[in-house]
């Protein structure tokens, strides 16, 4: 929270006078406004709704099946997907899910 000079519209700033008690004070007149009282402001922010790049849950359903590993359990197979994500000219991605309904892991490669 910032206060303005109402004499020359500078921008105040705390100080303590001589007895250590704080106030507003103007850098470039004498202005000065005794602090009473603690002034706090509060303001909760709401976290915007992301979206799903991948596609959630629906992106899965029509993937084909390859023989790689998955790193969590060892399950010989997992669906996989490409998708471009950086630049044209650089390589799709490659995303990988385990078939083990148990583990689901995802991970990507490239």
């Amino acid at each position: 929270m910032s206060l303005f000079c109402p004499t020359c519209a500078n921008m105040l700033l705390i100080g303590t006078d001589d007895r250590g008690l704080y106030k507003w004070a103007c850098s470039t007149c004498p202005y000065e406004f005794p602090i009473a009282k603690q002034m706090t402001t509060r303001v909760k922010l709401t976290r915007k709704d992301v979206d799903d790049i991948m596609g959630g849950d629906d992106a899965w359903k029509n993937v084909d099946k390859t023989a790689i590993a998955c790193p969590k359990c060892d399950n010989p197979e997992a669906f996989f997907m490409q998708l471009q994500i950086r630049s044209a000219d650089e390589p799709m991605t490659t995303f990988y899910r385990c078939t083990e309904r148990t583990c689901g892991h995802q991970w990507r490669e490239g």
